[in-house]
């Protein structure tokens, strides 16, 4: 990265400081710490503990935005910190998936776990890619309707296997999902989640390219001057 792209990325953070301890912002924290604290329930197997943090996580992530707007408590920090929790979730959510459905002893879990590994690249290429868009003065699109759709059957997914997936499902004692309804939801999301980032990549290109544009006729001017 140069010098001007990391003194920009610098200059969006520190942009970053006013209004941070807003009630929205607190609430996408609390999302970031819930992280570790649903990785050691779920290895430890207090899958229902698991669930319950989750749930709440989910919950905050559910109000934050409805309360920034309503009190005015919109930040740039919050535009950048609620999607970063977002992310951060969900990579977690299927990282800890993959190794569940990987050590699998049925052969067709274990290959199918591999799917997992889509979301994960996904969140990872829109969590860097967003730092890298900052770095050009570029504030990162907010979620748009395919976005919307794609993270919604996520969550509902991941909650079903979270309930009642076997070997791990927190109530699967009372219903086992069926392995081809387990194969064919994880699909369909998956196929949401690839059709949802592809939707962000025109904006993005000419977002850059406007960016681009209006640097090069900055360079232009101060030559002439």
């Amino acid at each position: 990265m140069s010098n001007s792209s990391m003194s920009t990325l610098k200059a969006q953070f520190e942009d970053m400081g006013d209004n941070v301890w807003t009630i929205p912002n607190i609430l996408s924290m609390l999302r970031i710490i819930a992280i570790p604290f649903f990785v050691y329930f779920f290895v430890t197997k207090k899958y229902l503990v698991a669930v319950l943090v989750i749930f709440i996580s989910g919950l905050t992530d559910l109000f934050d935005g409805k309360i920034a707007r309503k009190f005015n408590q919109i930040s740039k920090l919050g535009k950048l910190l609620d999607p970063a929790a977002d992310k951060l979730t969900q990579i977690t959510v299927t990282v800890v998936y993959f190794r569940e459905f990987n050590q699998s002893e049925d052969k067709v879990f274990k290959i199918f776990s591999y799917v997992f590994l889509l979301f994960i690249l996904k969140e990872l290429t829109m969590l860097v890619g967003s730092f890298i868009l900052l770095s050009m003065d570029i504030v990162p699109q907010a979620a748009i309707i395919y976005g919307k759709v794609a993270t919604a059957a996520f969550y509902v997914v991941m909650g079903l296997l979270m309930l009642f997936a076997p070997g791990f499902g927190a109530l699967a004692k009372f219903w086992v999902m069926p392995r081809t309804l387990i194969i064919v939801l994880v699909c369909v999301s998956a196929f949401l989640t690839l059709a949802a980032f592809t939707s962000y990549i025109p904006d993005i290109v000419t977002r850059v390219k406007a960016r681009n544009s209006e640097n090069e006729k900055s360079n232009e001017i101060e030559e002439q001057q």
